[in-house]
């Protein structure tokens, strides 16, 4: 289907397709590491959010204060998530519509 100007709507939809899985395939190859209490705690996720690993000094486990161990964890879980939204927004950003990240 032409739109005016010549454009060819078919085209337009193959091409966004290619970017979107190009953008698939970015997120998935993106790791990022994050850490809480000076290092003590250590997550990596991938650009897609997944949480590929954490790890936690054994001195902060010999403490005991499960307390402590916990917020380490979900401060540690919620940098990883800011840096790999900064990561994609350096990625991606561009390509999206404003309000979209």
């Amino acid at each position: 289907m032409k739109l005016p100007g010549g454009m060819d709507l078919g085209s337009m939809m193959r091409q966004a397709q290619q970017m979107q899985e190009q953008m698939s395939r970015e997120m998935k190859n993106l790791v990022v590491e994050a850490a809480a209490g000076g290092g003590v705690v250590t997550v990596k996720m991938r650009g897609d959010f997944e949480v590929l690993g954490v790890t936690i000094s054994p001195d902060l486990v010999k403490d005991g204060d499960v307390e402590m161990i916990q917020d380490l964890t979900v401060a540690a879980l919620n940098e990883a998530r800011r840096k790999v939204e900064e990561a994609l927004k350096g990625q991606l950003g561009g390509m999206l519509p404003p309000g979209m990240m």
